[in-house]
């Protein structure tokens, strides 16, 4: 047992470089291209100037405010959102009334831009947080709902059939059939809200923000500032990656009944 925990180190170790390789290389070769003269690098920052934006961020407290203020903002959208995707691709998936009723109406709805929203959102619910965790719970909304709904209307007959031979109830039916069935899809579904989340809550952080990273952007491009812009730009893609490792970590034992053929070793 503790040979396997040990072998297992490097192999995360192995994941994790080669995970950072990408980027960290482009890093390097940026602030080689500044450093010895083949660009300026005020447009586009080095990283030497982003990383002393990040610190003088972090130095007077506004980095810590302004990241748990978005992180507060993303988490209740999207349990909003996700919550009434849930509930709403459910009924649609269930129901062939429901669907026909209701899905032609969200699929029209999801075509729209987020940025249509806002000034609507506005006058429903002013300019304070109300109405940028609602905006953000559209953005999650959508996906979740089309991921189970059609989730739903993909499970295979014939494994339905096999509860029903073995006379299972609805509610049996649905826990021990259909949900492990449209498990999966609901992970990815999940996923994908919470990337639209991430990318609504800049639209959202726009609606007279006075903290945020959204509000960091704004005020990064308001000021000239192209190293706070970046540096918030980077700071959305690392808490964004965060998020979604969690959920994939959270989900993973959940789907460990999965035989898939990484599981096989090719």
């Amino acid at each position: 047992m503790a040979g396997n925990r040990t072998g297992a180190r490097p192999a995360i170790w192995k994941r994790f470089l080669l995970s950072i390789a990408v980027p960290a290389g482009a890093f390097l070769l940026w602030q080689a291209a500044v450093s010895f003269g083949f660009s300026s690098g005020r447009l586009v920052p080095p990283p030497s100037r982003i990383i002393a934006a990040l610190w003088q961020l972090a130095e007077n407290g506004e980095l810590y405010r302004h990241v748990a203020s978005t992180c507060l903002r993303v988490l209740f959208g999207f349990l909003a959102g996700a919550a009434a995707g849930v509930v709403v691709g459910t009924l649609t998936g269930f129901f062939t009334t429901a669907r026909a009723l209701v899905d032609p109406s969200l699929q029209a709805l999801r075509a729209i831009p987020s940025i249509a929203w806002v000034p609507l959102f506005i006058l429903w619910f002013g300019i304070f947080e109300t109405s940028k965790v609602m905006l953000i719970a559209t953005g999650v909304f959508f996906p979740v709902y089309l991921g189970l709904s059609t989730a739903l209307l993909s499970v295979d007959r014939k494994i339905v059939e096999v509860g029903r031979i073995f006379r299972l109830s609805g509610l049996e039916l649905a826990r021990r059939i259909l949900f492990p069935a449209v498990l999966p899809a609901l992970i990815v579904a999940l996923r994908a809200g919470l990337g639209l989340g991430w990318m609504f809550v800049v639209a959202a952080e726009f609606m007279g923000a006075s903290e945020g990273l959204g509000y960091l952007l704004v005020d990064g491009q308001q000021l000239g500032k192209p190293d706070q812009i970046v540096a918030a730009i980077i700071i959305f893609a690392i808490i964004g990656k965060l998020s979604d490792g969690l959920i994939v970590s959270i989900s993973a034992p959940l789907v460990a009944w999965q035989d898939n053929y990484k599981k096989g070793g090719t």
